[in-house]
């Protein structure tokens, strides 16, 4: 359980968050502003702030920068009513734990603290370039930054149709795990170069992990090489190993992209979805 900071200013959102951790066992705090929020920022020991983007005075992305400088490690999850490049881009920057558009469920912000409060730190991902057009970054290899990550990628292409989004998403997460969890060996010292390109035909995105790369024929635990006839071979596989649970993610990322290609030591991977 911890102490949560809710700033926004529309008395109705407070209402909701209210009722959805009521039962949660968290103590809340409510600011109607920004300069409020700094106040309690300031007397009290604050575990997570939920702030609204889109504020009076100083927006959300001001007031957790200047929040971080007097709490570094501050936890936050942004929400707004619109999923905007730039707050979008903004909360990728500022390392937010979750990002939520309006109108979001109760299951939705409760999940969204649950974790925020449970992981240990706020993602460490590193931005090298954040246009809307070409977002570059470095991703420590750990599993827990995939999902915000995936998530914020995912809604700067809010305007494409649903399935395409989709399948952008399941491709870019199963190749992310993938480079994180065999070339990077769950080392979080270490990192994953991300790129994604968008163009006005097609979305780009590299991935390049810091591994020695692989021999595709030797990918037991994964579904692509199952034999005929035993098209689970890779489940016992990977149990053997103690791998999570997967191994669809090369054969299902093929099938949902229109190109995926490797570089000769297989540690970098590019994908193409044309629109």
């Amino acid at each position: 359980m911890g102490k949560v900071l809710v700033v926004d200013d529309d008395p109705a959102l407070h209402q909701v968050i209210e009722g959805a951790l009521a039962r949660e066992g968290h103590a809340l705090l409510h600011a109607p502003d920004a300069g409020k929020g700094m106040e309690l920022l300031a007397r009290e020991n604050i575990d997570l702030a939920i702030i609204d983007y889109l504020m009076p005075g100083m927006d959300g992305l001001e007031f957790l920068e200047q929040a971080r400088d007097r709490r570094p490690e501050l936890k936050a999850i942004m929400i707004t009513a619109v999923g905007t490049p730039e707050a979008v881009l903004g909360a990728l920057r500022q390392k937010v734990c979750d990002f939520l558009v309006k109108p979001f469920s109760v299951a939705d912000i409760r999940a969204a603290v649950r974790s925020a409060i449970d992981e240990h730190s706020t993602p460490k991902i590193e931005v090298i370039s954040a246009e809307p057009h070409w977002v570059q970054l470095r991703v420590p290899c750990a599993l827990s930054p995939v999902p915000i990550l995936q998530k914020l990628l995912t809604q700067l292409k809010a305007d494409l149709p649903e399935d395409t989004r989709e399948a952008i998403a399941y491709a870019f997460r199963e190749m992310l795990n993938n480079a994180i969890e065999h070339g990077g060996k769950l080392d979080p010292t270490k990192y994953v170069e991300v790129l994604c390109v968008l163009l006005k035909r097609a979305i780009i995105y590299w991935i390049k992990d810091p591994g020695e790369g692989f021999d595709p024929s030797a990918l037991e635990h994964a579904a692509v090489n199952n034999p005929a006839g035993d098209p689970f071979r890779h489940v016992s596989v990977r149990d053997e190993k103690g791998l999570r649970a997967g191994g669809f993610g090369i054969l299902m990322a093929d099938q949902l992209v229109d190109e995926l290609v490797y570089n000769e030591r297989r540690n970098q991977v590019m994908f193409v979805k044309y629109l």
